[in-house]
C-alpha cells in the first residue's frame, strides 16, 4: 500500500506545482481529478499536457489513477450533470463521451484504474429504467476500456443511484463485465452505516482496485479531515491488510483547497504510521 492525494484537494494550485508538492511530502501516488484547470480532457493542447503530466509523474516516481468527480466540468450550471442516468440519449453521450476521454488519458499516463459513478437522475424515473441506461452506458465504456487496456473501478457514492455496496452488487452482478471492479471511499461505509469497514474491505477484496480515505460521520455526506469523523481507522488497515490490498489510498478532502499544503502535510502525517507499520497503530 501507498499514500496518494487527489488533486481536488489542490483546486488552487496548477497541477504541475501540486504534484511537486505532494512529492515533496512523501506521497507515491496521485489521484487525477479532471477538471477546468487540471488537465482539462476538452482544453485546447490536452495532449501536450497530457505528456507534460506524464513526465512530472515519471520524474517523481509518483503512480496515478484518473478520478472523474469535476463537478461543473460538463454543465456550468448544474454540479455532477449530465450522467449516465440522465433523461435524454444526448445528455448521456455527453457523460459516456467525457469517461471514454479519461480512459483515453489513463492509457496515455499508465494509470492503474479510472474511478467514476453512476451520478444522480435528473427527472423521476422508474428504477429499471436507470439501471437499464447505467448497464448500456457502462457496457459501452468497458468495451472502449479494454481496447485501451484501462481498468474502470465504479465508486457506490452517498446520494446518487449506487450509493452502497449492496446496490453494486446487483449492478455489478447484471453488468458481470470483467473491467469494472470497485472504489471503495471508507468515509462512505461509515456515511451508509456499512460496519465495520473491515468487513466490507475483506469481502471486496477479488474487486478492490481503488481505495479513497477521508474521514466522515453517519448519515452525513461530508468529508472531514482525519480525527474528525467516526472512522475507524485501527479496523480499516486491519481490513486492507486482510484483503492483500497494495495498491494507492488516495486522500480525498476537495474542501480543503484553500490550505491545501498544509492540510495534505498534516494528512500524511496522520496516515503514515497505518501504512508502515505491519499490524497498524
Amino acid at each position: 500500500m501507498f499514500l496518494g492525494y487527489n488533486t481536488n484537494g489542490f483546486a488552487h494550485h496548477r497541477l504541475e506545482d501540486a504534484l511537486d508538492i505532494l512529492a515533496d511530502l512523501g506521497y507515491g501516488g496521485v489521484a487525477l481529478t479532471l477538471d477546468v484547470h487540471h488537465l482539462d480532457p476538452f482544453g485546447s493542447g490536452a495532449s501536450q499536457q497530457v505528456a507534460r503530466v506524464a513526465q512530472r509523474l515519471s520524474r517523481h516516481r509518483m503512480r496515478c489513477v484518473i478520478e472523474t468527480g469535476a463537478r461543473f466540468l460538463l454543465d456550468p450550471r448544474r454540479k455532477h450533470q449530465p450522467t449516465m442516468l440522465s433523461s435524454t440519449f444526448e445528455q448521456r453521450a455527453v457523460r459516456l463521451d467525457f469517461l471514454k476521454r479519461c480512459v483515453d488519458i489513463a492509457a496515455d499516463l499508465g494509470a492503474a484504474c479510472v474511478s467514476f459513478w453512476s451520478g444522480a437522475p435528473d427527472t423521476p424515473t422508474p428504477e429499471m429504467v436507470l439501471m437499464q441506461r447505467l448497464l448500456d452506458c457502462c457496457g459501452d465504456l468497458a468495451e472502449y476500456a479494454v481496447r485501451r487496456n484501462v481498468r474502470l473501478a465504479f465508486e457506490p457514492e452517498p446520494g446518487m443511484f449506487i450509493d452502497t455496496l449492496d446496490r453494486f452488487a446487483r449492478f455489478h452482478e447484471l453488468l458481470h463485465h470483467p473491467a469494472v471492479g470497485l472504489t471503495i471511499d471508507v468515509g462512505h461505509l461509515v456515511c451508509q452505516g456499512e460496519l465495520p469497514a473491515s468487513t466490507y474491505l475483506i469481502q471486496w477484496k477479488h474487486l478492490l482496485w481503488n481505495v479513497h480515505l477521508d474521514d466522515m460521520k453517519r448519515n452525513r455526506h461530508d468529508h472531514l479531515f482525519f480525527g474528525e469523523g467516526e472512522v475507524d481507522f485501527t479496523d480499516v488497515f486491519n481490513g486492507l491488510r486482510q484483503a492483500g490490498y497494495s495498491s494507492g489510498l488516495y486522500v480525498e478532502l476537495s474542501r480543503h483547497s484553500s490550505d491545501a499544503v498544509a492540510t495534505a502535510e498534516r494528512a500524511y502525517k496522520f496516515l503514515a504510521p497505518y501504512v508502515q507499520s505491519p499490524k497498524g497503530i
